[in-house]
């Protein structure tokens, strides 16, 4: 491979589709060597060319989560998704909404947490500033299925267009009084698609 001028204004990007090919071809040394590169597109690119061949390590995963660049912990935290060892609870109090938001995903996509971070997905889907960052919240709690976090489920019903809609269909795995009760005010929403998701829990046949 050929050395790229460090005065070269297109290096980073043809340092990452290096790494990106590299990830294709196996190629773990290219890949390895990026995750200490300056441009944290770089980086992110090198997290998922070792994922891609198997060759990322936990420890290298975790210390992806603690990187300055949102760009990396937000890469970091979808590679976190299906490793029992790397949660990505700890980036739900990153102060970048992007990045919170998508280490509420990747906690819902895992389909188990511990009960603090279920408490903290319930504080986040109650409170965050971010109306993405409580949708995903709330989708994350329907996700995991704990009764701890049915309260900040039914709380969102009453949220945001957007919010209360993933927050009916985060009712699946739970019943119960109060969840009838709030089915039965959401197939009264003025969304219909809000509408249609209570209709969808209430009669699934």
């Amino acid at each position: 491979m050929s050395r790229i001028p460090e005065d070269n204004q297109d290096a980073p990007k043809i340092r990452r589709r290096d790494v990106v090919i590299a990830g294709h071809a196996k190629d773990e040394a290219t890949a390895r060597a990026a995750l200490g590169a300056d441009d944290p597109q770089v980086r992110a690119s090198a997290l998922g060319a070792l994922d891609r061949m198997g060759a990322l390590a936990d420890e290298a995963l975790r210390l992806a989560l603690r990187d300055p660049s949102p760009t990396v912990r937000v890469r970091a935290a979808v590679l976190s998704v299906g490793r029992t060892a790397v949660s990505p609870a700890p980036l739900l109090d990153d102060p970048n909404d992007d990045v919170a938001e998508t280490a509420a995903w990747a906690c819902g996509e895992r389909g188990f947490e511990e009960l603090g971070t279920v408490t903290r997905l319930g504080e986040l889907a109650a409170g965050h500033s971010n109306p993405l960052v409580r949708e995903a919240a709330v989708a994350a709690l329907g996700a995991i299925g704990h009764p701890a976090g049915l309260k900040a489920i039914l709380g969102a019903t009453t949220d945001r267009v957007a919010v209360r809609r993933r927050a009916v269909l985060a009712l699946a795995p739970f019943d119960g009084p109060e969840v009838e009760a709030a089915l039965r005010r959401a197939a009264n929403d003025r969304d219909w698609q809000t509408r249609d998701a209570a209709e969808l829990l209430t009669n699934p046949d």
